[in-house]
């Protein structure tokens, strides 16, 4: 049977095919220190667990609009109104998916050409690659250094007549960098000339350190009729595997993603979009005890890393990953993270997975507690030591 062109296009994922490796280990009995899932070592909060169960005991198991409920989308307009000032129409501008790496698929499906230029700021998650590929349009790497800042000639010099969209990170997975207000600018003043799309992926937008602010392409009224904001709850609320994602764009491209939607997933669970309405209601002190302790994490492992001769780390200013460099080694970033899970047990994730700007880098997750991080720094260190051509 011969498959589709398509998938020659499509690439497996990285993230998944190093987490499968080490389950593989794991399951051999060996004991591995994770560091390469974005995932918070944190239990859901007791509210937002107890809102789905309520809601599947009062038999809140079926179909809801495609959209998502409107509970839901009133609660995320209100989220932005109370934290941001922006104001969001929930019925037109709203829709809710099964996870945000759903609607990035969506939101690329429906605004995006066979033979399109798309602009990726990177390094970045290998999933705004991806999606892009799936569309059959291009993805044209913009490489924004290991601390996440746009070079404005740079940008600007690879804008063509077929570019049609910019897509962004911040805060940003794999660095942990968060665009500044200039920043943000230069792509605003360049979407604006070019009459450009920018997709903007925010899912980290809470969970920022150093009194940083991850402002959102949603404040700049220029380019608001261009922007498709991409956010979920699986980070700030430990909420991963419940699936709960949305995009915020003007009623056309909602109407649009509103199409792919009906003809992939339907809907969201009926039961976790309640969750959501209690995540978003509900109290916060969580999520700041959360954070604060992914800040602790963050201060050590860039200390200890430092210490390593022939490794330099970038200190964070968002999300929970930090993206050192290994200089001294002479290796591909796949070879790094492959020897040192076979060597030293230690899972982490290639930073060429991120894109070409990603070589010599691996992305290490502080969203595992102290203890697993401090014993796997120590064992990079062993290994830098053992491997290094310094």
């Amino acid at each position: 049977m011969k498959l589709a062109e398509r998938m020659n296009v499509i690439k497996t994922s990285g993230t998944m095919a190093m987490a499968e490796r080490a389950r593989e280990l794991s399951r051999s009995g060996k004991k591995i220190y994770k560091l390469d899932v974005g995932e918070p070592d944190f239990d859901t909060p007791e509210h937002i667990k107890k809102a789905a169960i309520d809601a599947l005991m009062k038999g809140f198991t079926h179909y809801t609009s495609s959209l998502g409920i409107i509970e839901l989308r009133k609660a995320i307009a209100e989220h932005y109104k109370s934290r941001r000032n922006l104001d969001v129409d929930p019925e037109k501008e709203v829709i809710v998916t099964p996870g945000s790496k759903h609607a990035i698929y969506c939101a690329c499906m429906a605004t995006l050409d066979p033979g399109d230029e798309v602009l990726v700021l990177a390094p970045t998650w290998p999933t705004h690659f991806t999606c892009v590929e799936a569309t059959g349009a291009v993805p044209i790497e913009v490489s924004c250094g290991e601390d996440y800042r746009v070079d404005e000639e740079l940008l600007m010099g690879k804008i063509t007549n077929r570019t049609k969209m910019i897509i962004i990170n911040s805060p940003n997975n794999p660095t942990g960098g968060v665009l500044d207000i200039k920043d943000l600018r230069v792509i605003v003043e360049l979407a604006s000339d070019h009459d450009l799309l920018v997709l903007s992926d925010e899912i980290y937008d809470e969970i920022v350190y150093d009194g940083v602010e991850a402002r959102s392409m949603l404040s700049f009224d220029n380019v608001r009729e261009n922007v498709i904001v991409i956010n979920g709850f699986s980070k700030t609320y430990a909420m991963t595997g419940w699936r709960l994602g949305y995009a915020i764009a003007n009623k056309n491209i909602i109407e649009a993603m509103d199409k792919i939607q009906q003809a992939t997933t339907t809907c969201p669970a009926s039961f976790v979009q309640m969750a959501g309405v209690a995540a978003l209601n509900g109290p916060m002190d969580c999520v700041k005890k959360m954070i604060e302790e992914f800040d602790r994490r963050r201060r050590y492992i860039v200390r200890s890393l430092n210490e390593i001769p022939g490794v330099s780390c970038v200190m964070p200013k968002g999300a929970f990953y930090v993206f050192p460099k290994l200089s001294s080694l002479k290796m591909s970033s796949f070879e790094i993270s492959m020897k040192l899970l076979e060597e030293e047990c230690v899972s982490t994730t290639p930073g060429d997975f991120f894109g070409n700007s990603g070589k010599g880098h691996i992305r290490l997750s502080y969203a595992a507690n102290l203890e697993t991080i401090a014993e796997a720094v120590e064992r990079i260190k062993r290994f830098v030591e053992k491997h290094s051509c310094m």
